[in-house]
């Protein structure tokens, strides 16, 4: 289906398209970051943002949910206004909102949340070795390293709602 997207560094703009004419087969967007190992760091920004943007929407789903208000009718006020994101829109971790994603499917399939926490884990490794600073990327690493220690290990990285949801003191 070539649906990939690879993140490339490169030497040079030949050696860059040399690696294009075999990519090109297994994914349409092939990206060239700059020099080697720049793909790697697209990657980890990438998912530092995707992680700390599902841990917002899920706990922002989680709260409105608790205080009475309808999932979808939430997701759908978010997705059209300031609060729209890939989480909330294409993959919302609130299950009963989206058909086909893996909230509604027990959060089976899609990007493990093991894979994840690595993930994060190079990207927060990364900026303290660059002398930056990282709290969002730590305080939600942290919390994949709860929630993967209290069971959640085998399940999709959008599992952080259930994982906050199940920390509600007066749940209904």
């Amino acid at each position: 289906a070539a649906t990939l997207t690879f993140l490339c560094g490169a030497r040079s703009d030949e050696e860059f398209e040399r690696a294009r004419s075999y990519l090109r087969h297994m994914g349409k967007n092939i990206v060239r970051c700059g020099d080697v190992s720049t793909g790697q760091v697209a990657k980890i920004c990438n998912n530092l943002i995707l992680a700390v943007s599902m841990t917002a929407v899920s706990e922002a789903m989680n709260i409105g949910v608790t205080l009475g208000m309808d999932p979808k009718t939430l997701a759908g006020i978010v997705n059209t206004s300031s609060g729209r994101c890939w989480s909330s829109d294409t993959y919302n971790p609130c299950p009963g909102v989206m058909d086909n994603v893996p909230s509604s499917r027990g959060y089976t399939g899609g990007f493990g949340s093991p894979l994840m926490h690595k993930d994060l884990g190079l990207a927060v490794t990364a900026a303290q070795s660059a002398g930056c600073s990282a709290e969002l990327g730590k305080h939600v690493l942290d919390m994949y390293s709860r929630l993967i220690a209290d069971g959640y290990a085998d399940k999709d990285f959008s599992v952080m709602y259930k994982y906050i949801n199940s920390k509600n003191t007066g749940k209904k």
